[in-house]
């Protein structure tokens, strides 16, 4: 074998391993995002309704490049002293759209609605655990963590900035979630909100440092924590911005992070050919519907032609 003809197999071998990178890559990409961990600066309550108190929802936003199948996620926040984590009894999460998506024309009554969530979550999109379409485990980071600030229940449209509710120390605590459901969006940009209820106490989901840094996923257009409670809904307010104030009012993130499956060459919502394209792609991607299903964490190959009827219907 000549040196040229060495060399012209090295190079169309070379071509041929890259091709099959990019290949992987189109097919085959987990998706992960995190903002991060807890920097120490806010607790915001984002708890079930429960007696003598409103239910109040905490929102952070999120970013997906393609359609993905998100199937586990966390989120990090304070409960009271010595709270067993048994006394987490259930866990709820609904993704929103960015206003005005969903949403009716702004009311007025809060001081801005620009880059909020909508007035209301994505259906198909709401996972509980007392539904059972979802599990979770919590586990104990810190026995004893200290927040600077806290917003829990004066979620109102003051005159001026209330400045929030004063510091708190309780149990840091990570809820793992795992969606026996899996959730399935297409690309776009969203608000993850979770609810935790407890036995007794509140949950206070901890914020996380924005811009995000290291280790979270810093991108573009991060968007800052947004929380309200079932009076003032459907409106929201800007945890910072119109609750703390202050000369140069804070912004928040807060914590949690979101695992899953990309589906690049998913079909698109509303289109005719959408659960067919989908199905397809999930067919050459995972080799089969039965590996699809088991890889993306639905119980069956039914739940998984469920859900994508679902994502597919406008």
């Amino acid at each position: 074998m000549t040196v040229a003809t060495k060399s012209l197999i090295s190079s169309t071998a070379a071509k041929l391993t890259l091709g099959m990178c990019m290949v992987t890559s189109l097919w085959a990409s987990s998706f992960s995002f995190t903002t991060g961990v807890p920097d120490g600066r806010l607790g915001a309550a984002s708890r079930r309704a429960s007696p003598g108190k409103l239910e109040t929802e905490t929102a952070d936003d999120f970013v997906l490049q393609q359609t993905t199948v998100i199937n586990r996620a966390t989120i990090t926040g304070l409960v009271p002293l010595g709270t067993p984590v048994e006394n987490i009894k259930d866990v709820e999460v609904e993704v929103y759209h960015v206003f005005p998506l969903d949403s009716a024309a702004a009311s007025g009554k809060v001081p801005s609605r620009a880059n909020s969530p909508s007035d209301v979550e994505i259906g198909t999109a709401t996972r509980a655990g007392g539904s059972g379409t979802l599990t979770f485990s919590a586990s104990v980071l810190n026995a004893s963590f200290a927040v600077d600030n806290t917003v829990v229940n004066d979620i109102k449209v003051p005159a001026v900035p209330l400045g929030g509710e004063g510091s708190a120390t309780g149990e840091e605590v990570e809820i793992t979630i795992v969606f026996t459901s899996p959730v399935i969006l297409p690309a776009g940009h969203y608000f993850f909100r979770p609810e935790v209820l407890l036995a007794n106490g509140d949950f206070l989901y901890l914020s996380a440092p924005r811009p995000i840094v290291p280790p979270g996923d810093p991108f573009l257009g991060d968007l800052q924590g947004w929380i309200r409670n079932s009076n003032l809904a459907p409106d929201w307010l800007r945890i910072g911005t119109d609750i703390v104030g202050g000369a140069t009012p804070p912004t928040f993130s807060m914590t949690f992070s979101l695992a899953g499956q990309t589906i690049p060459q998913a079909g698109t919502p509303g289109e005719d050919d959408c659960h067919g394209t989908t199905i397809s792609a999930l067919a050459e991607q995972f080799g089969n519907t039965d590996s699809a299903a088991s890889s993306l964490g639905f119980s069956s190959v039914k739940a998984l032609q469920f859900g994508f009827n679902a994502f597919c219907r406008p």
